[in-house]
């Protein structure tokens, strides 16, 4: 199961932009819990302890428990503004979860076993096309990461989500293909070899047309000269 991280948090009285705005100048950021079917709650977060967390890897498939006057509400983080420039966050969405609410989060994806790769071992390189994956399952049962095995690969090589044992409870978000996760490229020296053999096989058959003709071509000279003669 997901890591669950605690967390304090202060009430905030007032919503809106111009409310929010203040937060920010009072040196804290403004957030909000909703879900549930209960009311929304106005916080605030201290921007150095929500920025260790928000940097963590995975942060929108961590758990976490907000403690608000004494009362804990476990939620899990849903969107974060942050500032275009310092990327500083600005506001964060969390949702109220129960141990069985159904979500959809992404999960990051571990590679292991590079050693253990044929085309790494050759030079390959792994060509990581998601770092993590779209899952659904229940909110007790998010797992920290999801790990994907080189074991065996080779150079050209594509690992696809039905190459992948999901945890127990949980399925991939999307089902309608079997998409890749990654692939193993051949390094730029074999890909230079192979458009190198590939230009010498285009032009070999052109060369022996073109000795072949030669012959035919002097012959032919050869003929002109005599019916000039």
């Amino acid at each position: 199961m997901t890591e669950i991280i605690a967390l304090a948090a202060e009430r905030r009285d007032r919503a809106g932009k111009g409310a929010a705005r203040a937060t920010r100048r009072a040196g804290r950021i403004p957030a909000v819990i909703y879900g549930d079917g209960k009311e929304p709650i106005l916080i605030s977060l201290e921007p150095r302890s929500f920025s260790k967390v928000l940097h963590r890897e995975g942060f929108f498939a961590k758990l976490l428990d907000i403690t608000i006057d004494g009362e804990t509400h476990r939620t899990l983080p849903r969107d974060v503004q942050l500032h275009p420039v310092s990327d500083a966050p600005l506001h964060a969405d969390f949702m109220r979860v129960s141990a069985k609410t159904r979500i959809t989060v992404g999960v990051p994806v571990h590679f292991i076993n590079h050693e253990k790769a044929p085309g790494l071992k050759r030079g390959g390189i792994l060509n990581i096309v998601r770092h993590d994956l779209e899952l659904i399952c229940t909110a007790d049962n998010i797992p920290d990461a999801i790990t994907v095995d080189l074991e065996g690969y080779d150079i050209g090589d594509s690992i696809h989500i039905s190459a992948v044992t999901l945890p127990e409870g949980t399925r991939s978000a999307i089902t309608d293909r079997d998409f890749t996760i990654a692939s193993i490229a051949a390094p730029s020296a074999v890909r230079e070899e192979a458009r190198e053999a590939a230009a010498a096989s285009a032009e070999a058959p052109a060369a022996v047309a073109a000795a072949a003709a030669a012959p035919a071509a002097a012959a032919s000279g050869g003929e002109d000269k005599k019916e000039k003669k």
